[in-house]
């Protein structure tokens, strides 16, 4: 049974600089090690009953500044194109809402991962008070991020400290990565603000002499730079720690469907976000890419060199294709664990056991608190029928089940 994990060479070349903060090493440690030995340390999940959050997920704002072909949000066929921008604004919970849930869980011997996103989580106002609160309660902040605003608030996140900033790179140039990455305002260059947020960010590093926050160039393989990974990887070794490429999740029309019944029959429940994951921009050379991936695992590999890391790790050419073709094949990962570990919060206060496709709502933080909410009836009964009938239709390319 396959698990998702950071390659042993690229964990030893960052394992200096995390150990900077021992409480967030500890923390960051746990996350990864109960999902390595799953079975061992919850030998009666099926009763679906969870032990600690390892990871509070916040999509804290569905605001974005970019339309990128492959986001499920706001992308070619994303879910919140039709939503209006203020009524999501309003229904944002507040900055002090969360900081008492940090506390609460803190309080009660909970000591997650913190990660931020979004939408565009530079864009939540507040957001640097909660990176900073998180840090002084020992809950190592992470955030992904296209960029915005990175630059901007450098000092602040260098100094809380931040344990990670993931920055969304795709493409080596501003051609290939705007292309990918279009402004939702006309010539916007996301491109250089990723730039100046990246090496903003290592300046202030240097200034203060420390080692966090790790910087990850965080790449979504797709048409517009399939063929400008090497390139990508050349252009910011010298700005990241390391350097994620990722296969990208995705949908198609036939899965959503049989999806949607599942999730009918399993919870008596229409479903509608899987639809916004549906896109031709996985259409590319297969053995281009292989080639791509290939030669970014030899550059990656010596312990001089910066780290690579490919997610999922798939580089021949038939198993791209199955990848890219078939969503049915899952490449040996059956099982998802993250459902007992990762507590995710969508931006307006419901709670989710899944990150991608959060169409089963378990409560919501505005009325209850989290830690009620973790093993209520709801949450147990999902984890449920994940470990006893098994994964969904749409769970074949997931954060969740391939990822983090």
């Amino acid at each position: 049974m396959e698990r998702s994990a950071v390659p042993l060479n690229a964990v030893l070349k960052i394992a200096g600089k995390i150990l900077e903060r021992k409480d967030f090493t500890k923390s960051m440690v746990a996350l990864q090690a109960e999902k390595q030995f799953f079975n061992v340390l919850y030998p009666n999940h099926h009763i679906g009953r969870a032990n600690k959050i390892r990871q509070l997920s916040m999509r804290i704002t569905d605001v974005c500044n970019l339309r990128c072909h492959t986001c499920g949000q706001w992308g070619d066929n994303g879910y919140l194109l039709d939503r209006d921008l203020g009524d999501m604004i309003r229904g944002q919970i507040s900055p002090e809402r969360y900081v008492e849930v940090f506390r609460e869980l803190k309080s009660n011997g909970h000591q997650p991962v913190l990660y931020f996103w979004g939408g565009e989580p530079m864009l939540y106002k507040g957001l640097l008070d909660l990176i900073e609160e998180g840090a002084k309660l020992g809950m190592p902040p992470t955030i992904a991020t296209n960029g915005t605003n990175v630059a901007k608030y450098a000092e602040r996140m260098v100094a809380a400290p931040m344990a990670l900033i993931q920055v969304s790179v795709d493409g080596s140039n501003p051609e290939t990565h705007n292309a990918a990455r279009p402004g939702q305002k006309k010539n916007l260059d996301n491109f250089k603000e990723v730039v100046a947020g990246c090496e903003a960010i290592q300046e202030e590093k240097r200034k203060r002499g420390q080692k966090l926050p790790l910087v990850v160039t965080l790449t979504t393989i797709n048409r517009e730079n399939y063929f400008d990974l090497v390139n990508i990887y050349e252009r910011f070794k010298g700005l990241a720690d390391m350097h994620i490429f990722y296969l990208s999740w995705w949908i198609d029309d036939e899965t959503a469907k049989a999806y949607g019944q599942d999730f009918r029959d399993r919870f008596g429940e229409e479903m509608k976000l899987p639809f916004g994951w549906i896109g031709d921009w996985n259409k590319f050379d297969y053995n281009v890419l292989s080639e791509q991936l290939k030669e970014l695992k030899k550059r990656g590999a010596p312990m001089s060199a910066s780290p690579v890391y490919i997610m999922p790790d798939i580089v021949e050419p038939e198993g791209l294709v199955s990848y890219y073709t078939k969503h049915s094949e899952r490449f040996g990962y059956d099982q998802c664990v993250s459902i007992y570990q990762i507590c995710e919060i969508d931006s307006n206060g419901d709670v989710s056991p899944c990150r991608d496709y959060h169409d089963y709502v378990v409560d919501n933080i505005r009325e209850k608190s989290l830690l009620e909410i973790w093993n209520n009836a709801r949450f147990q009964r999902f984890r449920q029928s994940i470990s006893k009938d098994g994964l969904m239709p749409v769970c074949s390319r997931c954060c969740g089940l391939m990822g983090y």
